[in-house]
């Protein structure tokens, strides 16, 4: 969606619902549902609603994150590092990237008293 004053519903089937071949009435009722979770914002601007993100796209990830691991996985990271070992599709720039977080997580360990 665009960034600055979002997308109507016409402009979301257009651009992204179009590509998956999703009817405007599917791309509104996602956009609602997004709405009522709090992901969404949305204004009415000359009569049409406007959606667009709620908070900043790091904040969401964050917090949708945190939901995954304190619900569905009881607080645990274990079962999703063993899908990522039973997977086994992780590229070298995830690996690496997940053992520097890891690196992090050893050092914040290590400044804690």
């Amino acid at each position: 969606m665009a960034a600055r004053d979002g997308a109507s519903v016409g402009e979301a089937a257009d651009e992204y619902g179009a590509a998956q071949e999703l009817a405007r009435s599917t791309v509104q009722t996602m956009l609602e549902r997004m709405h009522e979770k709090g992901y969404l914002r949305r204004n009415r601007t000359q009569g049409v609603y406007r959606y667009s993100a709620a908070q900043p796209a790091g904040e969401l990830l964050r917090s949708l994150v945190s939901s995954f691991v304190d619900g569905p996985l009881g607080g645990s990271l274990s079962p999703f590092v063993a899908y990522l070992v039973e997977k086994g599709e992780v590229s070298a720039e995830e690996r690496a990237a997940l053992e520097q977080l890891v690196e992090r997580l050893e050092a914040k360990k290590e400044e804690e008293p």
